[in-house]
């Protein structure tokens, strides 16, 4: 029987030891010309396949269909109610500047405190020494509190905090939907939440020539949900009635909901990169496209990659195959 399969019918109680050293991630990229050490890495190989298998699971799929969920996904959605709590036991601090309220440090400051406790409640007791290693993706995965702001960057090692758990085996294969449409979804809500809440910047953002000034992952996943929907095209995004009768079924529209909302002003000017996906003639084709734009715009670029952190999960070394 193989690894995967024996570790897959375990349950936590004789669940074999993983002969893994963990430790906490740190980073590796400190000047542009690190950046080729990144794109051999381990770690971009694994989580870009992490991305497109999951871009996979949800092709074609609603948010409201039915889908497993288990355990650990219901306790990560758990975890991310208690950072939404926070955030109500926390509201902005009176102060001159309208962006960037400083109350969001606060905020942080429990999460940092936190982190450690939150993702034991997610992991078995075999797998605790994974805790500390796990929990540096979540705490990188809320924006910057020294800045006050948040960007893909942020999104990434969200992404990446998701990994480390299939990585060591608590999310498994038949979570995938569920780690998207009810994980990812409700880390976007308490994203916005925050973003909205603490007025934060949006880091490193190209401003009205970036897709999205916060998010990139879900207009990813959300445009696979769509391809070969009976009737709804990439047209359609820009029509409002649209947006508004199926936003709680995709993500995409979901996301153009909340852009529309924080944004005055024609959607042509606002959001231009969004604008001329509209013009794309199908889903299919829009996320090959974006795949590509989010490589070359995000895991490409050194002042997002900089940030990044490494270890054992995700590993610095080159890819061994």
């Amino acid at each position: 029987m193989a690894e995967s399969e024996r570790r897959a019918g375990t349950s936590e109680e004789v669940a074999p030891p993983l002969q893994q050293s963990f430790m906490i991630p740190k980073k590796e990229i400190n000047m542009v010309s690190d950046m080729a050490k990144w794109k051999r890495s381990q770690a971009y190989a694994d989580y870009m396949g992490f991305i497109l298998t999951l871009n996979e699971g949800v092709r074609g799929k609603k948010l409201t269909c039915e889908y497993k969920v288990s355990e650990p996904i219901e306790k990560l959605v758990a975890l991310l109610n208690t950072l939404d709590r926070w955030i109500d036991e926390t509201p902005p601090v009176d102060q001159p500047s309208r962006f960037g309220n400083k109350a969001f440090r606060t905020w942080y400051a429990k999460l940092d405190q936190e982190a450690e406790k939150l993702v034991a409640t997610v992991i078995p007791k075999h797998l605790a020494d994974a805790a500390p290693e796990v929990a540096v993706y979540l705490k990188e995965s809320v924006g910057n509190s020294t800045r006050i702001d948040y960007g893909t960057g942020h999104e990434a090692a969200f992404a990446a905090f998701l990994c480390c758990l299939c990585k060591i085996g608590v999310l498994r294969v038949d979570d995938q939907m569920a780690i998207v449409f009810k994980v990812f979804n409700r880390y976007l809500e308490v994203m916005r939440k925050l973003q909205k809440t603490y007025r934060m910047e949006p880091a490193g953002s190209q401003g009205v020539w970036g897709l999205d000034d916060f998010q990139f992952l879900p207009f990813i996943w959300g445009s696979s949900q769509l391809i070969d929907h009976p009737n709804l095209e990439p047209r359609h995004f820009v029509d409002e009635k649209v947006v508004n009768e199926n936003h709680k079924d995709f993500m995409f529209l979901e996301c153009i909901l909340f852009i529309t909302e924080m944004k005055t002003g024609p959607f042509a000017e606002h959001s231009n990169q969004l604008w001329n996906i509209s013009a794309v003639p199908s889903w299919s084709k829009v996320n090959q496209g974006l795949i590509r734009m989010y490589k070359a715009e995000c895991l490409e670029k050194f002042p997002v990659i900089q940030h990044f952190k490494f270890g054992s999960l995700l590993p610095i070394q080159p890819v061994t195959s």
